[in-house]
C-alpha cells in the first residue's frame, strides 16, 4: 500500500511542480516593471507646463526614454506645482506613486520619519540661495534687528532650514519673533503691503528689489555652502533596491543633463529654457552670480551634503517636526552616481 501510494503520488507531485512553476512565472510577468514615475516641479505660463532645471533636459532628450523603451518600459513625467511640491511629492511617495522625485531637503526627512523610505541617490549642486528681505524703508540691517517683529517664513519648506542655521549663528530661535506661515506668494503680498518686517524666501526677492517693494539685508550668499536651501533626485528605497538598473539608467540621463548644463558655453542657453518658468533672466543671473557656474550642477553626494542632512535631521527632531530619528547614512545612496560618473567617463568633471 505505501508502494503504491507513493506511484500514485508522482503524477500528483509533477503536476504540482508544473503549477507551481507556471504560477511563479505569471506572478513574475503580473510584477514585471512596465511604467517609470518620476515627480519633477513644473511651471505652468502662458497655458504651457514646463519642467525645472535639469528634468527640462531630462524630457527633451529621448536618450531616457528610449533606454527605458528597449526594456519596455514607460517613462512617465509627474508635474508638481511649485506652491505645493514638498507635500505632493510625500504623498506620492507614500501612495506609491512615483518611483523618482526631484524636491527639497526637509520634506524628504519628514517622509523618511514617517515610515516611507526613499533614498538620496543624486544631488542637486550646491543648493539655492535664500534671502531676507525688509520693506524698502526699513532701518533693519540684519536678522538681529527683527527680534520681536513679524517675519513670514513658509513652515515645513527647506528653506526653513536655513532660516534656522541662521538664528542659530545669531543666538536667536523662533520664539524671538512673531513667524507667519505664509507660502511665498503670500509672503511677497503682505510685504508689499506693510504687513511685515520681514521676509524669509527665495530669490524671488530680487523682484521685490526690482519693484521696489522690498531690499535684501542678507543672503546665504554670505553663509557657509550647507546653509543653501538643497533639492536632490530620490528614489523610493522598494524601488531602487528591485530595480537597480533602471535605477542607473535614471541617474545616468540626470548626469548627462547636469553635464550640457554645467558648461560655461551653454549658460546663455540654460538661464534662457530656466526663464520659462516666468522668472525673468535678470533674477537668474543674479542668484548664480559670484558662484562658480558648474558648482550648482555638482551631484556627488559629499562631506557638504552629508552635514546638511545630518543639520536637518537634528533641527528637524528639536523642532519637533519629526518624532523619529532618520539615520543619514540610510538616507545617502552614493553608488548610481559613481558608477554613472565612471560609465560616462565624468569621473574628473566635478571635485
Amino acid at each position: 500500500m505505501k508502494l503504491s501510494g507513493l506511484f500514485l503520488s508522482r503524477p500528483v507531485l509533477a503536476a504540482s511542480l508544473i503549477l507551481g512553476l507556471f504560477a511563479g512565472q505569471t506572478s513574475f510577468a503580473a510584477q514585471a516593471l512596465k511604467t517609470v514615475r518620476i515627480a519633477t516641479v513644473a511651471f505652468s505660463n502662458a497655458d504651457k507646463i514646463t519642467f525645472n532645471g535639469p528634468t527640462y533636459l531630462m524630457d527633451k532628450d529621448p536618450w531616457l526614454k528610449e533606454q527605458l523603451a528597449q526594456r519596455g518600459v514607460e517613462l512617465q513625467w509627474v508635474p508638481a506645482a511649485v506652491a505645493s511640491v514638498g507635500t505632493f511629492v510625500n504623498e506620492e511617495f507614500a501612495n506609491k506613486r512615483i518611483d523618482f522625485a526631484f524636491y527639497g531637503d526637509l520634506p524628504s526627512i519628514i517622509l523618511n520619519a514617517s515610515g516611507v523610505s526613499t533614498k538620496l541617490i543624486a544631488a542637486g549642486g550646491i543648493g539655492n540661495n535664500v534671502y531676507l528681505v525688509v520693506p524698502p524703508d526699513s532701518t533693519a540691517k540684519s536678522i538681529d534687528d527683527l527680534k520681536g517683529k513679524r517675519i513670514a517664513l513658509h513652515r515645513g519648506r527647506p528653506w526653513e532650514l536655513s532660516f534656522a542655521k541662521l538664528l542659530s549663528s545669531r543666538q536667536l530661535a523662533f520664539d524671538d519673533f512673531r513667524i507667519f506661515n505664509l507660502n511665498p506668494q503670500a509672503g511677497a503680498a503682505a510685504l508689499s503691503a506693510g504687513r511685515i518686517d520681514g521676509f524669509f524666501t527665495l530669490s524671488d526677492a530680487y523682484l521685490l528689489e526690482d519693484k521696489k517693494v522690498g531690499k535684501i539685508i542678507w543672503s546665504s550668499k554670505q553663509a557657509p555652502l550647507d546653509w543653501k536651501m538643497r533639492a536632490e533626485l530620490f528614489g523610493a528605497s522598494d524601488f531602487v533596491a528591485q530595480n537597480p538598473e533602471v535605477t542607473q539608467l535614471v541617474v545616468d540621463a540626470y548626469l548627462k543633463a547636469l553635464k550640457w548644463a554645467s558648461q560655461e558655453q551653454h549658460k546663455a542657453e540654460y538661464i534662457e529654457l530656466l526663464s520659462q518658468s516666468g522668472q525673468p533672466q535678470s533674477v537668474l543671473l543674479r542668484e548664480v552670480e559670484g558662484e562658480p557656474w558648474k558648482d550648482h550642477f555638482n551631484p556627488l553626494i559629499n562631506d557638504t551634503l552629508r552635514q546638511h542632512y545630518k543639520d536637518g535631521i537634528a533641527y528637524s527632531l528639536e523642532a519637533k517636526l519629526i518624532r523619529k530619528d532618520v539615520k543619514v547614512d540610510d538616507l545617502l545612496d552614493s553608488r548610481f552616481v559613481e558608477q554613472g560618473l565612471k560609465d560616462l567617463n565624468l569621473v574628473d568633471e566635478w571635485r
